[in-house]
């Protein structure tokens, strides 16, 4: 039991050192101190302009929009912060006009978020800037219909995308082709002349600026074809809501826009620039672990269905022979949800992982956490949980059935009911998903 409790806390404060270094705030200050080309750039923009106005969107939004008012001051006309509608906001500079948006499906506020923003976006001048502060959550949290499809309407499609295992890619393509302001549409209304900086936190594999809060400041590579082929993959076509269906079918026959495309001239005035990603906070990790004396592997991106690569994970564990080894990995895994339990994506990755460990490697020295970095895996109060080679064994002696649990999706309470749940609460950051793994200890 003490040995657990303190692998526990080891791997916990990695977990804290990641996120450190994903600190929204931080991360603004930055890309603002002119130390690189790219943020040298973003500076001198901000600094030529007479006037700004700040949207910030997302988990990070609160301390992303707080700090850019306090390094712009009086030069901020107005301050837009969308942020969860569970977040707790402890203080709002003066300025800053906090708004909530629904998460992880999108509701009213989201609807009214995206309309005060269009409010906003309406007061400005040409010769004005517009700083687009993203963080994970903003698809669901900044929503604005189509014209001719209801907010009933993409929640609907939203949830059976959610519940068929749909990636974040495939997703986001749906979303900004039932959007007036995804996919680059946020740009289509700004004033002509407006000048755009994205500064952008990653909450995606592969850091795709048109992926991440489905690209609202991004050229967008899909298609309304594209749109309809994910539905009918998903097999969610034939029963997604009328008016979607009949609003990608005009989409395809050229009835209606389609979203701005790399080259449009659109994009010659905004520049972003991606200002954190689960990379960071994956660097931060292996700091913090080589300083405690453990030697780094990394993994390859997480991916695919959770139990496959919990399993993966697993064998790759116990196959390590040195001393005293991390094992690090981040990315997004999906759950294709067959029953009614509860839990995340995280904690199904970590339960097949427990699993498959008690199986091969009963014995060894091995720990493990999956976790979310923005302190929510799934509708559950828990950031992700820990597996251990005795997972099994506690689980089993206190009446619970693994695989049971696996295949009903409620790995929640299987982690609850042996403490390996992890919860640290709502981060106020997203780089998506960490695993981290010891291994002879």
């Amino acid at each position: 039991m003490a040995i657990r409790t303190d692998l526990q806390r080891e791997l916990t404060a990695i977990y804290r050192a990641a996120l450190a270094a994903v600190d929204p705030a931080l991360l603004v200050e930055q890309a603002l101190d002119g130390t690189t080309s790219a943020s040298r750039q973003v500076s001198g923009l901000i600094a030529a302009a007479r006037h700004s106005f700040v949207l910030a969107i997302g988990k990070g939004s609160h301390p992303m929009a707080s700090e850019l008012q306090r390094r712009l001051g009086p030069k901020v006309v107005r301050s837009l912060a969308v942020v969860p509608a569970a977040a707790q906001v402890q203080e709002t500079p003066p300025g800053i006009q906090c708004l909530r948006g629904g998460h992880p499906l999108p509701d009213q506020s989201s609807a009214d978020a995206a309309r005060a923003a269009l409010d906003m976006l309406k007061e400005m001048k040409p010769s004005d800037l517009l700083i687009v502060a993203l963080s994970g959550g903003a698809s669901a949290m900044f929503v604005a219909p189509a014209l001719g499809v209801t907010l009933d309407d993409k929640v609907a499609t939203n949830s059976a995308l959610l519940r068929s295992g749909a990636t974040i890619k495939e997703l986001n393509c749906v979303r900004k082709h039932l959007s007036a302001v995804k996919g680059g549409n946020l740009v289509r209304a700004t004033s002509a002349g407006t000048r755009i900086v994205g500064l952008i936190l990653s909450d995606v594999a592969g850091d795709d600026l048109a992926t991440i809060g489905s690209g609202l400041t991004a050229p967008d590579p899909s298609s309304f074809s594209d749109a309809i082929a994910i539905l009918k993959r998903r097999r969610i076509w034939g029963r997604a809501p009328e008016r979607v269906r009949e609003h990608l079918e005009k989409g395809v026959a050229g009835e209606i826009p389609e979203t701005p495309k790399s080259g449009d001239p659109l994009f010659a005035r905004v520049t972003n620039l991606l200002i954190g990603s689960n990379r960071t906070a994956l660097d931060a990790a292996a700091d913090h672990a080589a300083s405690h004396g453990f030697a780094i592997e990394r993994w390859g991106d997480l991916k695919g269905e959770a139990d496959d690569v919990g399993r993966d994970l697993a064998h790759q564990l116990a196959k390590i022979e040195l001393t005293r080894v991390c094992l690090l990995a981040g990315g997004e895994t999906t759950v294709t949800v067959r029953g009614r339990g509860r839990g995340g994506r995280a904690q199904q990755c970590a339960l097949a992982m427990a699993i498959t460990l008690s199986q091969i490697a009963p014995q060894a020295k091995v720990a493990a956490l999956v976790a979310g970095t923005d302190g929510i895996d799934g509708p559950t109060d828990a950031a992700g949980a820990f597996a251990f080679p005795d997972s099994v064994t506690r689980a089993t002696s206190k009446g619970l059935d693994p695989a049971t649990a696996l295949k009903h999706n409620d790995a929640y309470n299987f982690f609850d009911s042996i403490g390996d749940l992890l919860r640290v609460g709502p981060t106020g950051t997203n780089v998506t998903d960490l695993m981290i793994g010891l291994a002879n200890y």
